[in-house]
């Protein structure tokens, strides 16, 4: 399913999507450390749903991945694209 969020928004789930990866979790056991369904973790990887502050926080912590390195990937992603665009 194509995602309809924004550039930045699809960067950010990228980015979730390789910190689960690299901690070698799956989405299951994320859900699980949630208590939520696989599914919740599956829609806001598949870009179905999006992931609120407190949500993002959460799953961090789960993943454990420091969320200002999540944070400054993004910042880092925007700022290049801005100044791509100046070009």
């Amino acid at each position: 399913m194509k995602s309809v969020f924004s550039d930045e928004y699809e960067t950010f789930r990228c980015c979730m999507i390789a910190a689960r990866k690299e901690a070698q979790l799956t989405q299951e056991s994320v859900a699980k450390s949630l208590k939520k369904p696989q599914s919740f973790v599956a829609k806001y990887e598949n870009g179905e749903r999006r992931l609120d502050v407190i949500e993002f926080l959460l799953v961090a912590h789960v993943i454990g991945v420091d969320p200002c390195d999540i944070i400054r990937k993004i910042s880092q992603k925007i700022s290049e694209a801005s100044c791509e665009s100046e070009r």
